[in-house]
């Protein structure tokens, strides 16, 4: 690709309505090729650090270090209801009103917590629904959940696969399985964003189409919650849960979101796990053996949260308050765009990722021979840092906050040098 193609692409960089924050991130040095910094592309695997973070870390430890104890009530941010701090941005995040969300453990723990009260198998009313193509910690976790009722996970679990030669689901096909089977249908549980393909489900029909069915509708939102926007409350999502160190650049194992919609955390009833942080706040020091939880989601917390890790969630919180998701949004379709005409040339690859804008994130998945060899020559030939998933799948998210058009201009010629 020429010169002039390099020029193409740090002019839309300059005028881009929506500027990129690459300032404000530590852009890992590029391990190979002429650039100084890497074009990284793994931000759905593990978002790139926030400038801001080390001084909100920094501010707890000296907090800590100054105050010890008494920091619970005296500290900058006081850590008795420091999850408070990440409440109302992680609602605007999601589209949820702030007693629907909470921060706290991470993703699997929180799915495991959710389906503790609303997977309720009775009757004929058994199955778990995901997608074939969930990520592998879905699948355990709801065949674990069928085991822990007594039932076998070969009947219970269902895995809704695309149509013969073809890599995604069609919106049409889940609504039409829910309305033939809905009945049997205990809990739908899909996510938002595939890992493998980076397709977007239209999560607002098949919402509709589940909840018509008599089925509790819940979301993995790992790969959507800082990607695209998202209207839980709206939408009329029973459950959601996210985790913060993908798109929400939060760092390895930070603490992870969750949203439970206004309708059930009004009703004291519902079952749950319970700890001592799921009590209400203004009782919980009393000590009572029975708890009393609030109407809010913080009646699914079990402990108190653990204030280094949250610290750098509120950083990140911080970024995307300021800028704004439909925002991102838009910058994110333009950037997938450009990256994927440059990849239709190029002979060798196949893109799984549905073409239309609308149908995925900030991720255009591509089937190659080899993945993991050809995401190694990328890095260390080009300074490219994308991810495999075997056997086929090479991983290339351009996101919007800190990706460029230039560096999809460069992973572009480096994947048409090395297959083309």
């Amino acid at each position: 690709m020429s010169t002039q193609d390099e020029q193409e692409a740090r002019r839309l960089d300059a005028v881009d309505p929506v500027p990129v924050l690459r300032e404000e991130f530590h852009v890992p040095p590029a391990p190979g090729g002429p650039y100084e910094e890497a074009a990284y592309f793994a931000g759905n695997s593990l978002g790139l650090q926030p400038r801001s973070v080390a001084r909100y870390l920094n501010e707890e430890l000296e907090d800590w270090a100054r105050l010890a104890v008494e920091g619970h009530t005296q500290a900058r941010r006081p850590w008795v209801d420091y999850h408070e701090a990440a409440r109302a941005p992680a609602a605007r995040l999601v589209g949820a009103l702030p007693h629907e969300v909470v921060a706290m453990n991470s993703l699997t723990v929180n799915l495991h917590l959710m389906m503790a009260t609303f997977y309720r198998p009775a009757g004929e009313r058994t199955w778990i629904v995901i997608e074939d193509a969930a990520f592998p910690s879905d699948s355990y976790a709801v065949r674990s959940q069928a085991v822990h009722h007594g039932l076998d996970p070969e009947r219970t679990v269902v895995r809704l696969k695309p149509r013969p030669g073809e890599e995604n689901l069609r919106t049409e096909d889940v609504v039409e399985y829910l309305e033939r089977e809905g009945r049997h249908v205990a809990l739908l549980l899909l996510g938002g964003v595939n890992y493998l393909t980076g397709q977007l489900m239209d999560m607002e029909s098949i919402t509709k189409a589940g909840r018509a069915a008599g089925a509790v509708v819940g979301w993995d939102l790992a790969h959507a919650a800082g990607n695209v926007p998202l209207r839980l409350h709206d939408w009329d999502v029973d459950f959601a849960a996210w985790c913060t160190y993908k798109y929400l650049n939060s760092g390895p194992g930070a603490v992870a979101g969750c949203f439970v919609h206004e309708r059930h955390v009004r009703d004291a009833a519902l079952p749950k796990l319970s700890g001592w942080w799921g009590t209400d706040p203004a009782t919980r020091f009393r000590m009572d053996p029975r708890i009393d939880p609030p109407a809010s989601a913080d009646a699914w917390q079990l402990s108190n949260p653990p204030i280094l890790a949250l610290a750098p969630v509120l950083a990140s919180l911080e970024i995307f308050d300021r800028v704004g998701m439909d925002a991102l949004r838009t910058r994110s379709e333009r950037l997938t765009g450009y990256l994927a005409g440059r990849l239709a040339p190029i002979s060798g690859l196949e893109v799984v990722t549905p073409p239309e804008p609308a149908a995925r994130g900030c991720q255009l998945s591509i089937r190659v021979p080899d993945a993991a060899a050809l995401t190694e020559r990328l890095a260390v030939s080009a300074g490219v840092l994308a991810d495999a998933r075997e056997p086929d799948i090479v991983r290339l998210a351009p996101v919007p906050l800190y990706s460029t058009f230039h560096d999809c201009h460069r992973a572009s010629v480096a994947l048409a040098a090395m297959l083309g």
